[in-house]
């Protein structure tokens, strides 16, 4: 990647694997450094912020001294425990990172690593040197008992105990210099001083805990398609971004990369959009993971609670224990990574009317209450509630699915979501034999199919526009057939897939829109192709039948991603990851394409029936 300038060790977005408890993440990247890291939630603020910097503003390095080894990482099957290993000519050796999940009730995150030379010697070199607040704290490290402590004013104690002597360096890192040969181990803890469990006599009960959780999780998938290791693979990720104490999924495990190198379009994804809601639901349960389901349902009545039930006060997004507050802001101190400033924590976006946001949650309520349980009476009155507020508020303009930063437009996908929202509360209504004011409803829903075969179809042009009166497209058109808005054969919706793929697609990578033509993008730059509406389009193309098209481009997307099986939200010109990683709604439509298309190939249809 010549435009990527050089940090301290060259580490790409897609040369990470990810690790986590189901609390938080940590990333590793492919020299086996953790470069970045927050605790002890995935949205506290940072304490390894390397991979938005440089190693000064927290790192975790272990590295033999073997500059010319081949390094290579893998999970171990059906599991988020990640190997790194090094291949040289003077022998091997292998780090194993995980979060421990070997008990229940409140507990603190830790990294265990596991040395090891399988063959040869090596010389190690460690260094751990995290900076609390996001690097924005003066960190001390201390030598207390053989471990190291690292301290700030007002962040709480980090500790670092090891197998093999440590020592400090600078008055703010730990630093070791050992040799291991051929069936010689060292383990490493990292963790909070408060933790009991920083005990080295216990990492491999904790190891072998940890590996039967995931294989048990993996093994309650009922997906038995073809990829079944990507589908796998995009499940345990999902599971990673899940907090176990909330029910939600975060969008990503991370804040501020960039989708554009250089540019302005660094956001934090570490909170969860009612927006991917349905898609969520839709995807568990596919796999059988009916529980995950319902947590992230009841996760998302309660953000409607926190909204007071008011639906006019719903919002785009909530934080990840469902508050509602996520003020953003910059930070200077980071100079971003491949110097994509500024670095943003917090997303004002929540703040944003997007009218779309109906549609999905609803989507989700209808879809969980297909396969999982009945709505209560309760719920049904907020719902009743919140379709007539959909019936008042459609034809509003409004900021859109991809959260422009401009004067609001009426979006097809939003007047699409609003149609969406009012279809599926008149079908579970209408099969739960619930009270509901079905001609007005009804009324509403004919007024918006209406409106958008009116006054969102370019006669001139033959095809669908992104905004009212417009000529312009945009990938979230591509959920028109899948939210069962227009047939996936009809001939004007071809001619609307059609014109995407001439516009918008490029070797089966599909940007959102067309930048220059998009007056309600106000940042400067441009970003990738986004990796989730190339998934989209995937899904379209096996829709209409054109199954050998989709085959291929299917295919060609899974080899874009990195060697772990993981996607950051978009792809730069050359296939190679961009934006914040791994991103959930990238799996989600991963696993959506994979299971029609492999139910297309093997002559059956999907079970889903709206």
């Amino acid at each position: 990647m010549a435009d990527l300038p050089k940090t301290d060790a060259m580490r790409r977005i897609g040369e990470h694997g990810i690790i986590g408890d189901l609390q938080t993440c940590a990333l590793v990247a492919l020299d086996a450094s953790i470069d970045y890291f927050c605790w002890p939630d995935l949205d506290s603020p940072s304490v390894f912020s390397a991979l938005l910097d440089t190693d000064a503003a927290g790192i975790f390095s272990l590295s033999p001294d073997w500059p010319d080894a081949r390094r290579q990482q893998l999970y171990l099957p059906d599991s988020n425990i990640l190997q790194t290993r090094w291949l040289d000519d003077n022998g091997l050796a292998e780090v194993t990172d995980f979060m421990p999940i070997c008990d229940d009730g409140d507990r603190m995150p830790r990294i265990i690593r596991r040395l090891e030379v399988l063959q040869g010697e090596a010389s190690f070199t460690l260094r751990c040197a995290p900076v609390h607040d996001y690097a924005r704290a003066a960190t001390r490290a201390r030598l207390k008992r053989g471990m190291v402590d690292f301290t700030a004013p007002g962040q709480p104690t980090l500790r670092l105990a090891a197998s093999i002597p440590l020592h400090t360096a600078s008055g703010s890192a730990a630093v070791a210099r050992f040799v291991l040969k051929a069936g010689e181990q060292a383990e490493f803890i990292f963790g909070s001083a408060r933790d009991p469990r920083l005990d080295l006599d216990n990492t491999q009960a904790c190891y072998e805990a940890t590996l039967r959780y995931w294989r048990r999780w993996c093994a309650t998938s009922s997906y038995k398609g073809r990829w079944r290791e990507m589908v796998s693979r995009s499940a345990l990720a999902l599971k990673l971004l899940t907090s176990w104490k909330h029910g939600s999924i975060a969008a990503a495990a991370t804040f501020g990369l960039p989708e554009h190198l250089g540019g302005e379009r660094n956001w934090d994804y570490r909170a969860s959009w009612i927006r991917d809601a349905s898609f969520t639901v839709y995807a568990l349960m596919r796999l059988g993971y009916v529980e995950e389901a319902g947590a992230f349902t009841k996760w998302v009545g309660r953000c409607m609670e926190n909204s007071q039930f008011e639906p006019d006060k719903l919002q785009v997004m909530y934080r990840l224990d469902s508050g509602t507050e996520l003020p953003e802001e910059s930070l200077p101190n980071l100079s971003g990574y491949a110097g994509s400033a500024p670095v943003r924590i917090g997303n004002e976006a929540y703040r944003q009317l997007q009218l779309d946001i109906y549609g999905e949650l609803m989507d989700a309520i209808y879809l969980a209450n297909k396969y999982g349980e009945a709505i209560s009476h309760r719920g049904w009155q907020h719902i009743v509630k919140m379709i007539d507020h959909v019936c008042e508020c459609w034809n509003q303009t409004d900021a859109g699915i991809w959260e422009m930063r401009g004067k609001p437009q009426h979006f097809l996908h939003s007047r699409l979501m609003c149609w969406v929202a009012i279809d599926r509360a008149l079908r579970l209504g209408m099969k739960r034999s619930l009270p509901m004011p079905y001609d007005r409803w009804d009324r509403a829903r004919t007024d918006i199919r209406e409106d958008i075969w009116t006054h969102f179809w370019n006669p001139e042009l033959g095809h669908f526009t992104s905004t009212r009166h417009g000529r312009d497209l945009d990938a979230s058109m591509l959920l028109m057939p899948l939210f069962r808005f227009v047939g996936a054969t009809d001939p004007d919706w071809i001619a609307t897939l059609d014109a995407i793929k001439a516009n918008l697609v490029q070797d089966g990578l599909v940007r959102r829109y067309n930048h220059e033509n998009t007056p309600a993008d106000t940042l400067s730059g441009s970003e990738g192709a986004f990796a989730a509406c190339s998934f989209w389009y995937v899904e379209c193309l096996a829709r209409a039948g054109r199954l050998e098209e989709a085959h291929f481009e299917f295919e060609k997307l899974l080899s874009y991603a990195n060697p772990l099986g993981l996607f950051a939200e978009e792809f730069d010109q050359r296939g190679y990851p961009l934006g914040n990683t791994p991103q959930a709604l990238t799996h989600l439509a991963l696993i959506s394409a994979a299971y029609f298309l492999d139910r297309k190939l093997s002559g059956t249809e999907p079970l889903w029936q709206p």
